[in-house]
């Protein structure tokens, strides 16, 4: 039987994600890791991590004070960096980090917002926001937290997302 065990990013925890994610071809810094935990010793995030039957396999991070202005002012925690190891997706772990992240956001807002890619490499979430009901938020395709205008030329990659709004 699995279990899957969620907790908050621990300092020993930031090689570990790293190798992880090296291991199946991401680039993601132990440096990353090593802010992340950081920011969550500073209160700025919560970073939770998901392990099943003892290994890591994915996370999410909550960021209390969103960039995004319409999310901003209206005091909206947004779900930033959400990633399961592609080995550990399709087995509840996703679910289960955003069910903890909604319940903590619960406790200081009525809503949660996010911003998701809009290539295929964000697919899996996509379709796992929708489920969850998250609706667009009206603003169209954003960059670096403001809204692309129509006409304006853009080249697609990590930074172009959709941001949705959930009522919770």
């Amino acid at each position: 039987m699995t279990k899957i065990i969620l907790r908050d990013i621990q300092k020993s925890d930031c090689q570990v994600i790293n190798q992880a994610f090296q291991a199946q071809g991401w680039n993601k810094s132990v440096a990353q890791y090593m802010q992340y935990f950081a920011y969550q010793e500073s209160g700025e995030r919560d970073i939770i991590l998901a392990e099943l039957d003892g290994f890591f396999a994915g996370y999410l991070t909550i960021k209390w004070k969103s960039d995004y202005e319409p999310f901003q002012e209206k005091g909206i925690p947004e779900i930033v960096d959400f990633n399961v190891l592609q080995r550990f997706q399709r087995m509840g772990i996703g679910t289960k980090l955003m069910d903890e992240a909604e319940r903590r956001i619960k406790k200081v807002s009525d809503f949660a917002g996010l911003g998701f890619g809009v290539t295929q490499d964000y697919g899996a979430a996509q379709i796992l926001y929708f489920h969850r009901n998250y609706q667009p938020d009206g603003r169209g395709l954003i960059r670096n937290s403001k809204s692309i205008q129509l006409g304006e030329n853009i080249t697609i990659g990590h930074d172009i997302v959709f941001c949705l709004i959930k009522k919770l």
